[in-house]
Formats: structure tokens, C-alpha cells, sequence
């Protein structure tokens, strides 16, 4: 376990239930520092006008004396973490969700180039689950188990990370977020080595996605150190034949069954950042209610390539 940086204004811990998870808690100092370059931009001009993102992302590594954007780097590209957790400490009148998509919008341009996400039409997408759903996507499915996955599997974008964000949420129970490292996984020594798996599968998406074309790509691969990689996500691959279509079972089987899981329940106002290469999210069913409402957003995208 390596030393953690300190950075005033920021509380900084391993996660309780994984040293690979780093915490980031916003002091309440450092969100009242925020208020004012972050009024300079309404949400329009974010969207519409991309260095306004820059804008505010360095506003927001200033407050931490420029050390936030080289620590949440390095913690996204090491293998042993990869992932960390980050949102105020307490949640005041002052944030409201206009002021959590700047920051999540501040922290992922620390890190690089945000796709265009084709499902919304911007460089992120905002959703809701609700008690009904008549939507094409488990994305959206409340009482249905999203299983694990990793992120653009199906674009021809390169995704090396991903942000999901809670918004809001009312009259909740269950929903919480399941990760895995892949390090972590006990079958990865026998799956990432079996050949279907280095095939080249090929990849669609529902008509939600309003993404027009397939992919092809194998679901393993190696990374510049010879280690294991993984893309793939159950609801999309296009299977071949018998083989390729058996071994998605398997996979799928063994990444729902391991015991190295790790389930938690996201605080409103927080935010998890994953290396999208060697850690797989989902969440857990929502336990039924009429009146339930969670809203959620995404961002996805490249590292910096300077």
C-alpha cells in the first residue's frame, strides 16, 4: 500500500472495502471556492464551446495548489488502483445538479478528451431510472440486474475511462454499484487466455444508442505490459457461431459469480472514475417502488495524448 498524497482541503483515504479504490472527499472550503469560476459558464456554454471545460477543470486543480490533476491521473493509469471515488464531503444548498455536472465535467478534463456521447448528442449523457421503462437498454431497467460490463464496446471512439455521476435519487433501496478489478477475478488466468476469446467478435447496439454501424474486436487483449485487458459487455456482442456464443455464457458466468465483487452504495453528489481496461462496473436490482427516481450521469473518453 503506497503512501497517499494530502492535498489541504481534500480528505483522501483508501476505500474501505478495496485499497485499489482511492476516496476523495471535497471539503466544504474548496466547493465555496468553486461557486465563482464556476458561475462564469452556464451549462450551455459547456456544451456548445469545449475550452470552457479547460476552463473550469483548471479552476478546480488550482483550488488543490495544481496537485489534483497529477494525482488522479496516476491513480486511473496504475494497475493496482485504476479507480477512485470522489464528491463533497457533505452536501449543501449550494450544490445542486447544475454544479455536480461542472464538476464532474472539471474532473474528467484532468484526465482527457471526453467522447461524444451519440445517445445524447454532447460529450455526456444524463438519464434517468424510474419505477417504468419501455426503453431498448438494461441502462435504464430499474428491477433488472446490469451486470458487469466495461464501456464503449460498441464505438469506434477510444474509450480509456469512465465517469458515472449521481445526480439525484429519491425513494431508493438497492441499486447499488458492483465493480470488479480484473486482477481480482478468479478466472482470468483460464478465460483471457482462451482462444475464442482473442477472436474478433463483432459488436452492435440498440437503436437508443443511435450509433449506425458494428464494430469488431476481440473481448481480451493485452496491454503495452503483456497484462490482460478486457471490452465487452453482455447485452451487444454479436455471436458468431457456437463457440463464440458458449464462451459468452461462460464469461458471463464467471464475471457475475466471482466472489471478488465489490458492491457499494454511491453517495448523491459523488462520482466513480474507472480505467475502463481492467475494471468492469454494474448495479445491483432496485428493490420495487412506484415512486423511485434516480438520475445519473455519464462521461467516457481518451487520456491526454501529450
Amino acid at each position: 500500500m503506497k503512501d497517499l498524497l494530502k492535498i489541504n482541503g481534500f480528505e483522501i483515504s483508501y476505500h474501505e472495502k478495496s485499497n485499489r479504490i482511492i476516496n476523495i472527499k471535497i471539503e466544504d472550503e474548496i466547493i465555496d471556492r468553486l461557486a465563482f469560476p464556476f458561475k462564469k459558464f452556464n451549462i450551455t456554454a459547456l456544451e456548445y464551446k469545449p475550452f470552457t471545460r479547460f476552463t473550469i477543470a483548471k479552476s478546480f486543480d488550482e483550488t488543490a495548489s495544481n496537485k489534483l490533476s497529477n494525482f488522479i491521473n496516476e491513480i486511473i493509469k496504475d494497475r493496482d488502483t485504476g479507480c477512485f471515488i470522489i464528491g463533497p464531503k457533505k452536501i449543501s444548498s449550494k450544490i445542486d445538479q447544475t454544479f455536480l455536472v461542472k464538476l464532474s465535467t472539471a474532473i474528467t478534463h484532468l484526465i482527457g478528451n471526453p467522447n461524444h456521447d451519440s445517445m445524447a448528442g454532447k460529450y455526456y449523457a444524463r438519464f434517468h431510472v424510474k419505477h417504468e421503462d419501455n426503453s431498448d437498454s438494461y441502462l435504464r431497467k430499474a428491477y433488472t440486474n446490469m451486470d458487469l460490463h466495461t464501456d464503449g464496446t460498441y464505438v469506434r471512439e477510444t474509450t480509456d475511462w469512465i465517469l458515472m455521476s449521481k445526480l439525484e435519487e429519491e425513494n431508493v433501496a438497492g441499486g447499488e454499484t458492483a465493480l470488479l478489478h480484473l486482477d481480482d477475478w478468479e478466472h482470468l488466468p483460464e478465460l483471457s487466455e482462451d482462444k475464442t476469446g482473442l477472436q474478433n467478435f463483432t459488436w452492435g447496439s440498440p437503436k437508443s444508442k443511435n450509433i449506425d454501424y458494428k464494430v469488431e474486436h476481440p473481448v481480451f487483449s493485452k496491454d503495452e505490459n503483456g497484462k490482460p485487458i478486457i471490452s465487452y459487455i453482455d447485452q451487444f456482442p454479436e455471436p458468431k457461431n457456437m463457440e463464440q456464443g458458449l464462451f459468452l455464457q461462460k464469461l458471463s458466468d464467471a464475471l457475475e459469480g466471482s466472489k471478488n465483487k465489490i458492491v457499494i452504495s454511491l453517495p448523491v453528489g459523488s462520482a466513480v472514475v474507472a480505467n475502463n481496461y481492467f475494471w468492469l462496473h454494474g448495479r445491483k436490482p432496485f428493490i420495487e417502488n412506484k415512486n423511485l427516481s434516480r438520475e445519473l450521469l455519464r462521461i467516457r473518453g481518451s487520456f491526454f495524448n501529450n
